[in-house]
């Protein structure tokens, strides 16, 4: 099992670290929340159609109703939001920011019943972490070298805190047994709630195939087969067989691959500050995770069982 999940936290290391340069290129010249519904309504098609010729069991209505409720919380609040901020945020920004969702888990498993109550070394984590995000985008950032879009940050962060409140939902949440029957049924409900979005946007009406470039179908199949596929059925078999703290590890990798892949490919700019602001927000999670005092809620505490 231990080398089943290190395997599992690899393709989600350096697959997911490549999504964010990805999704850049996809948004270059297609709709932001048509290609990401498009994108796991075909992956999640795929899974459930696999596994159920594998002889998995089909999900029952309550285990659609969880699937609904956390593919809408990671894919359309957590990506599809970053694919709509990518237009006008750098991809390496972009990923540390997004780098924020660890924090963001240790406070949404704070605020669930039975929950684990932060320590206070996990509490100066999380001063010291968003301390890092506030030198990454504050009003002293070097807009010039690194445009900044208010609303793109804005929409970063509540992506990060949906993913974080869907993660934390689906560790209790009725789900298929199979990881992957529940990865396919999350995608494809996820990209269901992606393309009702993009409908309700208009993306449809400015959308026209012969406009989109042959670099941003490519990035999209790629993010189709790898970061679909591969990166978020590894996420979701690890949210099933590994401890909320090991899985949240992923965001001390993903960043860096995000932002050195931007700077030599898309030449994103890597300054001091961002290196700067990456040591802190990376440092604060390794600080926050090395904590072993963290302990659930007293059962005074706890609300009634309903």
């Amino acid at each position: 099992m231990k080398a089943k999940i290190w395997a599992a936290l690899l393709a989600v290391y350096l697959v997911w670290g490549s999504t964010y340069l990805m999704i850049r290129f996809v948004v270059e010249t297609l709709p932001p929340f048509l290609s990401a519904g498009f994108r796991f309504v075909v992956s999640g098609l795929i899974l459930l159609a696999w596994r159920r010729l594998a002889g998995d069991a089909a999900p029952t209505g309550r285990q659609w109703r969880s699937a609904a409720i956390v593919g809408t919380l990671l894919l359309l609040g957590g990506n599809g939001l970053v694919c709509w901020a990518e237009q006008t945020v750098a991809s390496g920004l972009t990923a540390l920011i997004i780098g924020a969702v660890p924090m963001f888990l240790v406070i949404a498993d704070a605020l669930r019943p039975n929950g684990v109550r932060p320590t206070p070394r996990v509490l100066v984590g999380l001063v010291i972490g968003f301390s890092g995000i506030y030198l990454l985008v504050g009003p002293t950032a070097d807009t010039e070298s690194m445009p900044l879009n208010i609303f793109g940050v804005a929409a970063l962060l509540l992506a990060s805190l949906l993913w974080a409140i869907g993660s934390i939902y689906s560790k209790s949440a009725d789900l298929p047994k199979s990881a992957l029957m529940t990865t396919g049924a999350e995608m494809l409900s996820g990209g269901m709630a992606l393309l009702l979005v993009s409908l309700l946007g208009q993306e449809w009406r400015a959308f026209d195939p012969a406009e989109v470039s042959t670099e941003s179908w490519l990035a999209l199949a790629y993010l189709i087969v790898f970061g679909s596929m591969i990166g978020f059925a590894s996420y979701a078999w690890l949210l099933q067989n590994a401890s909320i703290s090991l899985v949240a590890t992923y965001a001390y990798v993903n960043p860096l691959v995000a932002v050195f892949l931007g700077n030599w490919f898309a030449q994103e700019p890597l300054t001091p500050r961002i290196l700067g602001a990456s040591a802190i927000i990376i440092g604060s999670i390794l600080f926050m995770n090395s904590s072993r005092a963290a302990r659930p809620k007293p059962q005074a505490a706890r609300r009634g069982d309903d």
